[in-house]
């Protein structure tokens, strides 16, 4: 028999204009999120588009015992993801940093995610590391319709590469409701941010086109834009390229909302440098997500997934993200990005 998604009731939420004198109220929720896993590979070296320091023999030494150690890492962190609102955790994940189907199988089977039955979605790019993203996601919320990987031209001189990873573009049923979804990992800023901006400004233009695309056939279409844009929520790339704003009350026709911004500029980050705080890993929502009276599901709050036992707590990078290496000496920690929440409801019948 068919799960129906966990119901949240909730008496009183200031931010939907619940009065205390009304009736409580239940809702579906889904919880959408998105985590850079840092250099997950495998520990086999398979040609060019590939880092051989990730591999028993390599400068990191990067065993069986140091991948099986990252995915069990990885997955504690996964199962807890959002459970707080929805014991089932995510209904979408987007990832960054994954290698290739043998590691996105081994977090879908780990002991502590098997239950969800995850499936994911996920193509080769041409990345010279051989790194990709791709989408988990929970058959009980979410029903596959189509996906593709979209290519970025990268503009000559940006990067030493003239490839980065593709951009993931699945759309589906979420709960029965028609979604589009987006997951990214954008040009980094190495060679400097203003070499480098040129790079994730492509990235944004490719997406904006393709949501162009969608809105000219329906103005309301629901689109979910997730990833590390290695740009900041108040970035050219993100506000001009994507064309996105963090005033829903204002927003227009075809714009995406950010609800990020405050938290950039409260100085909250999901990565960290030289001792500065950086907000690169975002969730985006299209319009349609933010009227809180429709019938699907709309937009109710964001996070970023921050606890003690993903903190650094020695040596020089204490208070940072506890990453895998500190260079090439093994931590045995898990990423060195903290990953981002956006919590979606629907007010059930």
């Amino acid at each position: 028999m068919k799960k129906t998604p966990f119901l949240l009731v909730l008496a009183v939420i200031n931010m939907l204009s619940i009065s205390a004198s009304a009736q409580p109220r239940q809702y579906r929720s889904a919880i959408i999120a998105f985590y850079n896993l840092e250099n997950f590979y495998d520990t086999v070296f398979h040609g060019s588009q590939d880092d051989e320091t990730f591999t028993p023999g390599g400068l990191k030494a990067y065993t069986s015992a140091a991948f099986k150690e990252k995915t069990d890492r990885l997955a504690s962190v996964i199962s807890r993801i959002g459970t707080d609102v929805n014991p089932d955790g995510p209904a979408l994940l987007g990832v960054a940093e994954v290698e290739n189907s043998t590691v996105l199988d081994a977090l879908a089977r780990h002991p502590l995610l098997a239950g969800h039955h995850y499936r994911y979605v996920h193509y080769d790019s041409k990345d010279i590391r051989g790194m990709d993203v791709a989408l988990f996601y929970n058959p009980r919320y979410f029903r596959l319709l189509k996906s593709r990987p979209l290519y970025v031209k990268i503009p000559e001189g940006t990067k030493e590469s003239v490839y980065t990873r593709d951009i993931l573009w699945a759309t589906g049923l979420l709960d029965g409701e028609k979604v589009h979804v987006f997951v990214n990992h954008w040009p980094s800023r190495y060679g400097g941010e203003k070499r480098s901006a040129p790079g994730r400004m492509a990235a944004a233009l490719t997406i904006r086109r393709f949501i162009d695309t969608l809105t000219n056939r329906d103005p309301m279409a629901k689109i979910i834009v997730m990833g590390d844009l290695n740009d900041e929520p108040v970035s050219s790339s993100i506000v001009t390229g994507l064309k996105s704003t963090d005033r829903a009350a204002t927003i227009k026709m075809g714009e995406l909302y950010n609800p990020w911004v405050s938290f950039y500029k409260n100085g909250t980050g999901t990565l960290a440098y030289q001792n500065a705080w950086s907000l690169f890993d975002q969730i985006l929502i299209s319009e349609a997500f933010l009227d809180k009276e429709q019938s699907g599901f709309f937009f109710y709050k964001n996070a970023v997934f921050k606890k003690d036992a993903l903190i650094e707590n020695i040596g020089p990078y204490k208070g940072y993200p506890m990453r895998s290496y500190t260079g090439d000496v093994y931590r045995g920690g898990y990423s060195d990005h903290f990953p981002v929440v956006l919590v979606l409801l629907k007010n059930k019948p």
